[in-house]
């Protein structure tokens, strides 16, 4: 009887390696597909490559994720694992979150750098012609 729990539970382990290691090449390749038909950038691509690469490893490494949480303090290695997977989420918000802002200013600089183009276009034109606005061809 416990030798049939224990195969059971050997089998179930050996699933979910199986099962992390293919959503990880999953992703790896979907990502990799993203970067070649130009939809992600290879600078955004590199942390999810990464990411797919350390669950790879974490799956093939049997020990490895037991001995990082035993080390770390943390009971179980799946709380580990959730700890990481929170570290990585908060790492990728706090990317975007500066993406973001640099863009938002790039914006902003560009709106005003347009706003005076355009009043230095409308001063040269003379009075009586009609006056293009760059705004106004969007």
């Amino acid at each position: 009887m416990i030798a049939v729990a224990a195969h059971a539970s050997q089998t179930t382990a050996t699933l979910q390696r199986v099962a992390v290691i293919a959503i990880a090449v999953l992703v790896f390749l979907f990502v990799f597909e993203l970067v070649r038909r130009r939809a992600l950038m290879e600078r955004y691509a590199l942390l999810w490559l990464f990411a797919a690469i350390v669950l790879v490893v974490l799956a093939l490494w049997q020990g490895l994720l037991t001995r990082i949480s035993s080390e770390l303090g943390i009971y179980t290695p799946v709380n580990a694992l959730f700890a990481a997977g929170f570290v990585f989420v908060v790492t990728l918000l706090l990317h975007f979150s500066l993406v973001i802002s640099r863009l938002s200013e790039q914006s902003k600089l560009l709106a005003q750098r347009l706003a005076l183009l355009d009043e230095r276009v409308s001063d040269e034109q003379p009075s009586d012609e009609p006056q293009p606005s760059a705004v106004s061809k969007r």
